[in-house]
């Protein structure tokens, strides 16, 4: 069984109107991983300050280890401004710089991923040259390598862009998120021309675009599979990608069909859609009530 997943970048405070929420797109994966089942640890920095202090304990409410999250007494733990006047389309304002800008290579990173079964890693967190060049040489081990590229302007640069596609064995991006490659990359923005050029030029074995409520797809070898996703209530879409990522990530793992993939990843983003928050508490059978 493959299970041992570590996931790489920002941990933070979504500074919501209702109040401050723990969140942050690897955390919030690193969170659901555990909750599904899997061993799933955290690459991270907060600061030597109470918020820094609040966040590991919230952590810990999950059991979810905290080993690899550096304490930087340098620069403060991160926090983010969130406008959710449309649910659907939360806005979001990063503060820079913060602890996890500053993550630091070490040889215990280095051993953890070279014996993980996965490794996930996006764009916001190596905004920062000091991270990016600790994930560069943590992706040169040839574990299983997901690129979340979760782009939030203006923090993200193709160049580095193109360095980390050039690591990547799984791409996730969502429909937004392949008009910008479309428009860099000089590709018709559709889902088969994309797929298409990113498959001749990265050696990636499977590409996936959600679409929100519209489901998603998978790309894998010229073949395309498609979900409609469910339809449900929505309390607020933070976290639900990330949702969809976990439950992705323990699919594929698990090596089942891109069907059952994208059944199951589906489900996972709708459930927490209808929940408050990017990580809410569940078990599998409360998933599973998704129809």
């Amino acid at each position: 069984m493959r299970d041992n997943v570590v996931i790489f970048g920002e941990m933070l405070w979504d500074c919501l109107p209702t109040g401050p929420v723990a969140g942050g797109a690897p955390m919030n994966v690193a969170l659901n991983l555990h909750q599904l089942g899997l061993n799933s640890r955290l690459i991270s920095a907060v600061g030597k300050d109470e918020d820094g202090f609040k966040l590991l304990s919230f952590l810990r409410e999950f059991d979810l280890p905290l080993d690899l999250i550096q304490i930087n007494p340098e620069h403060e733990t991160s926090r983010v401004l969130v406008d959710t006047t449309d649910p659907e389309n939360i806005k979001y304002s990063i503060v820079s710089p913060v602890a996890w800008d500053f993550i630091e290579w070490n040889e215990t990173l280095d051993q953890v991923v070279e014996e993980a079964d996965a490794f996930v890693f996006g764009t916001l967190g190596v905004r920062n040259t000091e991270s990016l060049k600790t994930l560069i040489k943590l992706l040169r081990h040839p574990t299983l390598r997901i690129f979340d590229a979760n782009l939030r302007p203006p923090f993200y640069d193709f160049e580095v862009i193109e360095t980390l596609l050039g690591f990547a064995d799984v791409l996730k991006i969502n429909e937004d998120e392949l008009e910008i490659f479309a428009d860099y990359f000089k590709t018709e923005p559709t889902i088969e021309g994309l797929c298409f050029h990113l498959d001749q030029h990265f050696p990636m074995e499977i590409i996936c675009i959600t679409r929100g409520s519209k489901g998603a797809i998978i790309y894998q070898k010229g073949k395309i599979t498609q979900h409609p996703g469910y339809k449900v209530q929505v309390q607020d879409s933070i976290g639900a990608g990330d949702a969809f990522l976990s439950g992705f990530i323990k699919t594929y793992l698990d090596e089942k069909s891109p069907e059952e993939i994208l059944d199951f990843a589906c489900k996972i983003g709708a459930f927490v859609a209808t929940q408050k928050g990017g990580t809410p508490k569940y078990t599998e059978s409360d998933i599973h009530r998704i129809q």
